[in-house]
């Protein structure tokens, strides 16, 4: 590993900066100090050992991972049975440690064994492939190691916290804001009921829920799953959670939002927050938000909206369309890791209030972090505004595949994923076996395969029984190949479908057409 040269140094001994000399900082040499039967004199670590350690994993990651990221002809998986893999592995911990080359070995098998979610065939979830520019932040912040709370032990990446969230902030249409990172996107909607029902009842914080009346709040039909664990968790009740019917591509409906809300009024319950979503997780649909937003000015209801997986729309100029009426929201959840790949985790809690809401919401003072007589200004202290103490500094790795891309080019990553999933539906229509469940809206496409076997079988029961199991025979066999991942659910009455969710820029037209012909090949004897 090679090291900086030293910096220029003063006649005095000092560096040209007025740094304290190295001299100074060399502790003098002193007898042997025993404590507790342990010799405290000098580090106990081989520091050479470790960076020797460390060069070499670097390069191991480098050909393995970083290298292999796009080879079409790597396998994106290597399918193992759990009881299998825990042998493969040795996952056992010792009395004893290992030599270097046996954990180079066991980072060898780990990565072997992975999934290779960079693959450019990976389409399993709402995040894929690898932005290099994202990756090195990651480096640099796992090499750094720091807490996201105040500003005299992380002032670099505070900073870039802050000019992160105002961009964003600037995205959503907002004047002015607050927000903050965090362990994401289910995290956000908890922050979000959670800071709605405080706006609602500020007492909540100091004398808790006892006195309360009966909260109630009101989301899709096809929301994510995190608004009943937050209610659950917060002690709202999964029952208070009122699930609002959605037409048939997955939109909330205004008018059964309005009707819901009225009943909950006339029974004495106390309405306090909608939660609309922009881009569900299984189809991919945006609410209409402008509608939605009328009915909670009407009612006095915090909106919140969930666009934890299409809020990424909001850079292109051509689909931010799909967030019309965003700005109206009082908060909103977008996750960076998704479509504009900044890396798990990277999960952004937006709040239009300006009024330091969120701080008081959440803030315990501790005085043993956040005191008031500090040398510097301490609103730059940030981690108050948090419900976790340590916190990674995930705002940082969108913000280098920001400045390196520029707006303009994640502008594009948002255009492209969106025009090759055109380009698969196309296809999809012009194939036999393929069905598509609905015209997508985003990113997400949502189609069956139909095995030979049952394409002239009339679509009744004994139809949909079958090809309830066809979907998730193709992905075993595609996992234990190895060939690509791609998810797969039933979904409100209708039987298991694929989802195709398209991200990753490396992904290319001609991986759409191996999707659909190893689709084909894998279930043609079906």
């Amino acid at each position: 590993m090679s090291r900086l040269p030293d910096r220029e140094r003063a006649p005095d001994g000092n560096d040209s900066r007025g740094d304290i000399r190295p001299q100074e900082m060399v502790p003098s040499r002193k007898n042997m100090v025993l404590v507790d039967g342990v010799i405290l004199n000098g580090p106990t670590t081989d520091a050479k050992a470790g960076e020797r350690f460390v060069e070499d994993a670097c390069r191991l990651i480098m050909e393995e991972v970083v290298l292999k990221a796009t080879d079409i002809h790597e396998k994106v998986c290597e399918w193992r049975p759990p009881e299998e893999l825990k042998r493969l592995l040795d996952l056992e911990l010792r009395d004893a440690g290992e030599p270097h080359h046996r954990l180079l070995e066991r980072c060898q098998d780990i990565i072997r064994y992975s999934v290779k979610t960079n693959h450019p065939r990976f389409f399993n979830q709402l995040y894929a492939g690898l932005d290099y520019y994202s990756l090195v932040a990651r480096f640099m912040t796992e090499a750094l190691n720091p807490s996201v709370y105040t500003y005299e032990v992380s002032p670099v990446f505070l900073l870039v916290e802050e000019a992160v969230l105002k961009k964003m902030i600037e995205f959503i249409g907002w004047k002015e804001g607050d927000g903050i990172f965090n362990p994401g996107g289910s995290v956000s909607n908890m922050y979000a009921m959670n800071l709605a029902r405080y706006k609602y009842c500020p007492d909540i914080k100091e004398k808790g829920l006892s006195g309360l009346p009966r909260l109630i709040l009101f989301t899709s039909a096809e929301c994510h799953y995190s608004m009943k664990k937050s209610a659950s968790f917060l002690g709202i009740g999964t029952e208070n959670v009122c699930f609002v019917e959605t037409d048939g591509r997955g939109k909330m409906i205004p008018e059964e939002l309005e009707k819901r809300v009225q009943e909950a009024e006339k029974e004495g319950a106390a309405p306090f927050l909608v939660c609309a979503t922009s881009g569900t997780t299984v189809l991919g649909a945006f609410d209409p938000l402008d509608e939605i937003a009328d009915i909670c000015e009407r009612h006095g209801l915090w909106l919140h909206v969930d666009a934890s997986w299409g809020g990424s729309a909001l850079m292109s100029r051509k689909h931010r369309r799909l967030l019309q009426g965003i700005h109206r929201a009082d908060s909103v959840a977008w996750n960076p890791h998704k479509m504009l790949m900044a890396g798990i985790q990277c999960c952004a809690f937006l709040v239009k209030d300006k009024s330091d809401l969120l701080k008081r919401c959440y803030s315990a003072n501790a005085s043993y972090l956040f005191q008031q007589d500090k040398f510097y200004d301490v609103s730059y202290d940030t981690g108050d505004k948090s419900i976790q103490c340590s916190r990674r500094p995930d705002a940082f790795k969108f913000w280098m595949a920001w400045k390196a891309l520029g707006t303009l080019g994640l502008e594009e990553r948002v255009n492209r994923a969106l025009a090759l999933s055109r380009y698969l539906v196309e296809e999809i229509k012009k194939r036999e076996g393929f069905k598509l469940l609905m015209e997508p809206e985003y990113a997400n496409i949502c189609f069956w395969y139909i095995p030979p076997s049952l394409r002239q079988m009339e679509e009744g029961p004994e139809f949909w029984a079958k090809l309830h199991l066809v979907a998730p025979a193709i992905k075993e066999r595609m996992m234990k190949k190895g060939s690509l991942m791609l998810g797969y659910q039933p979904h409100r009455g209708k039987v298991n479908f694929f989802r195709q969710v398209v991200i990753s820029p490396q992904v290319s037209r001609e991986d759409m057409d191996f999707l659909l012909d190893e689709i084909d090949l894998l279930g043609r004897d079906m």
